[in-house]
C-alpha cells in the first residue's frame, strides 16, 4: 500500500468526516489544516440543537426542490462554514491555514474563508463553483487547487 501524500491524507480524512453529515441530499465536509496538523473539521447539516436534516429538520432538503435551487431556504450549514465556526467556538485561529473540502466552496463559504484568513483551498469535486467565487479568491491571492 502506497503511503498517501499530504493532500491525499487530509482529503481522505475530509471524506470520512463527510460520513457524519446529516444532510439528506449531499454529504460534504471540510478539514482546516495548519502546519500539517488538523485544527478543525466540519460537515454539512442543521445547526446545533436543531432536528437533523435527515430526520426532516430542513424543509428545503426534505422537499423535491431541484439541486442548486432555493438555497436560501435551506437551514443547513455548510462543511466549510462549520469548520470555521468550530475553530472559533474553541478559540482556534485559522489565519494562514489551508482548508480541504470534499466539494468546491459556494460564494458564501468563499467569503467566510477569505475573512477567516485562510490562504489555500483544496477541493475534490466541483459543485457550482461560480465565476465570482474564483474571482474573489484570485483577487485576494488565495490559492485554489482541485485534486482527484
Amino acid at each position: 500500500m502506497k503511503r498517501p501524500d499530504w493532500d491525499e491524507y487530509f482529503m481522505n480524512i475530509a471524506e470520512v468526516a463527510a460520513t457524519r453529515s446529516n444532510c439528506s441530499r449531499r454529504h460534504v465536509a471540510s478539514i482546516i489544516v495548519k502546519d500539517k496538523r488538523i485544527i478543525s473539521t466540519g460537515y454539512n447539516g442543521t445547526p446545533r440543537g436543531v432536528k437533523n436534516c435527515d430526520d426532516g429538520g430542513c424543509p428545503r432538503c426534505a422537499s423535491d426542490t431541484p439541486s442548486g435551487e432555493k438555497l436560501t431556504e435551506c437551514i443547513c450549514s455548510h462543511g466549510e462554514e462549520n469548520a470555521i465556526v468550530q475553530a472559533a467556538y474553541h478559540g482556534i485561529s485559522v489565519k494562514d491555514a489551508s482548508i480541504y473540502s470534499t466539494y468546491s466552496p459556494c460564494l458564501l463559504c468563499a467569503k467566510m474563508i477569505i475573512n477567516a484568513g485562510i490562504k489555500e483551498v483544496i477541493y475534490r469535486k466541483n459543485y457550482h463553483m461560480e465565476e465570482l467565487t474564483s474571482k474573489l479568491f484570485n483577487c485576494v491571492g488565495i490559492k485554489v487547487r482541485q485534486i482527484s
